[in-house]
């Protein structure tokens, strides 16, 4: 196991260092020897307790525990011993992947507090939103006090500026409370470049492969069985310790494994194991992913689909800059819909070469969404979609992916309209490190505004200041998923010039991109629209219907 071991008073202190040939652990100002095994380990037992603050002394310099629970002190300085209880409330909850609706959010900008307690105090809104699960950015320690979290460099200690790991626990415990699981993105695809120390120690880091973040993990070289080990220690550490339900998996594109088996496949058997699930974020269009393994897939349960984000994104925003160039015709969408993957052996023009592969599983395989982190942060000026579409077009986007037949994910403050950007932030000391960052965010994403200023940081908290409109519309089309839809690939979609039609089980859905006159042949009786042109009662004839979208209970097994 890595990482300090706490058991009757005493402390086993254990650290993987192949690198050294001899380590002292130095607590509380007094300094040890330890021993070494054959495989680089350094361990020594000592009676220590919550609070004790520690770091090792090896013959490449003083390091803190690459393991370690808590850092109080940020990424450079020491590590603290932590409690392991904690007086959990959660016993009758159990996780559940079926009928998801997530809610991904960013603690440091989700209140303003900006901590675990803040979140927290938003619960009950979150519940009454009618949302199922929380997914909380990466909270792995990461430089400083402000950062997005894919820059972490202790993938076991929870950030010391949004509460500790006491304070993720606390969420955790209240959220399972109210009926929600807590879904938490986890980084294991490259560690951050300030506070790494790991590369002092062992073959952590892969000398064949790159990502262009940071230094990717050795799973497949020298030494790997251990750097596995702690990637795999990691997942049941925080489904043990912290009772989180599921994760997503940040960018398995840029996991680079050519083991018998993969580091994917393991990190699945290891939730799976103990009743949790798995979401994997990647851009490859591959059915690995989320294949069983009798059909050579990982047993991921869920993956991200970017194809419908662009599809719906480029359509209604006429966007067709970098990726965008692939998508925006009607029929994309109508593809994403019913086919997943729009690039499913298709020649993609911004990557130059075929994409994808064609893959057929149900709905729930997938989650997708018309904003995230991404799509909005690494936009030069963080623009949110309701500020580049008008508001008809903003309800029609909400009504497509809440009322398809994948997982739902809401990004936090979409929900009411939140007008406050979300820009890329970071809090880094290396000066070398803050320049580049200033410069690659410029050169890249157009932001102009410093990553490194608090003030971006700041303008990037939620408002809270609600479109009721929007709100309202959000928490009925969310009721309306979970009382009539499934994850079932039953879709029919029929597609005009300006409109689509979909029908599924007993609901019929009528978008209307521009005013339109759409010919329906079906009856029903209207659930919610967008605008006064739907009408209450449908029967069949020809309407004229202003931009926006109505949703239709019909009888079972008639036909548009």
């Amino acid at each position: 196991m890595f990482g300090p071991i706490q058991e009757d008073g005493k402390v086993r202190f254990r650290l993987w260092a192949p690198y050294c040939n001899e380590v002292k652990l130095r607590l509380n100002g007094s300094t040890y020897a330890m021993a070494k095994d054959e495989r680089g380990y350094h361990e020594v037992e000592l009676n220590a307790k919550e609070g004790d603050n520690y770091t090792f002394l090896t013959d490449l310099g003083e390091v803190p525990d690459p393991a370690s629970r808590y850092q109080p002190g940020g990424v450079h300085e020491r590590s603290q011993l932590t409690s392991r209880e904690f007086p959990w409330e959660d016993e009758g909850f159990k996780p559940s992947k079926n009928n998801l609706i997530i809610y991904e959010l960013h603690v440091g900008t989700f209140s303003k507090e900006g901590t675990f307690n803040g979140v927290i105090s938003k619960l009950d809104y979150l519940s009454d939103l009618g949302v199922t699960a929380l997914e909380l950015m990466p909270v792995a320690q990461f430089p400083g006090n402000r950062g997005w979290g894919y820059d972490g460099v202790y993938l076991y200690a929870v950030q010391n500026s949004y509460g500790g790991p006491q304070g993720l626990k606390r969420l955790v415990n209240e959220a399972h409370k109210r009926g929600l699981s807590v879904i938490l993105d986890v980084v294991y695809n490259h560690v951050g470049p300030e506070g790494n120390y790991m590369i002092k120690l062992g073959p952590y880091f892969s000398e064949k492969y790159k990502t262009p973040w940071g230094l990717t993990f050795n799973y497949d070289d020298r030494g790997s069985d251990e750097v596995r080990r702690f990637v795999l220690e990691n997942v049941r550490y925080w489904i043990d310790e912290f009772h989180i339900d599921g994760f997503r998996l940040d960018a398995v594109h840029a996991i680079f494994d050519s083991s018998p088996k993969h580091i994917l496949e393991e990190i699945a058997e290891v939730a799976h194991s103990r009743g949790r699930f798995v979401i994997a974020e990647s851009d490859l269009n591959d059915p690995r992913i989320v294949n069983d393994k009798e059909r050579c897939g990982y047993g991921i349960d869920s993956q991200w689909v970017d194809d419908f984000h662009h599809s719906v994104h480029a359509y209604l925003t006429g966007e067709r800059d970098g990726f965008y160039m692939d998508f925006g015709e009607l029929r994309d969408i109508s593809k994403a819909l019913t086919d997943t993957f729009v690039y499913d052996g298709r020649y993609s023009k911004f990557r130059g070469k075929t994409h994808g592969r064609p893959i057929n599983l149900p709905g729930g395989s997938f989650v997708v969404y018309i904003q995230d982190h991404d799509m909005v942060g690494n936009r030069g000026g963080g623009e949110r979609l309701i500020s580049l579409i008008d508001k008809d077009a903003y309800m029609i986007a909400a009504a497509l992916y809440l009322l398809s037949p994948f997982i739902p994910m809401i990004f936090m403050g979409e929900e009411y309209g939140e007008r406050n950007p979300f820009l890329y932030f970071s809090d880094f000391s290396d000066p070398k490190l803050i320049e580049g960052v200033r410069e690659g965010r410029k050169r890249e994403n157009g932001q102009v505004r410093d990553p490194q200023s608090e003030e971006t940081f700041l303008s990037s908290k939620l408002s809270f200041e609600v479109d009721q409109e929007i709100l309202d519309t959000y928490k009925r089309l969310i009721d309306i998923r979970k009382r009539f839809l499934d994850h079932e690939r039953d879709l029919k979609v029929v597609v005009g010039e300006d409109w689509m039609i979909l029908i599924k089980k007993r609901l019929l859905m009528m978008f209307a991109f521009k005013n339109s006159e759409i010919a329906v042949d079906q009856r029903g009786d209207l659930l919610l629209s967008s605008n006064p042109s739907f009408p209450p009662k449908l029967v069949s004839g020809r309407y004229r219907l202003s931009k926006g979208f109505g949703v239709y209970l019909t009888s079972r097994g008639s036909n548009a």
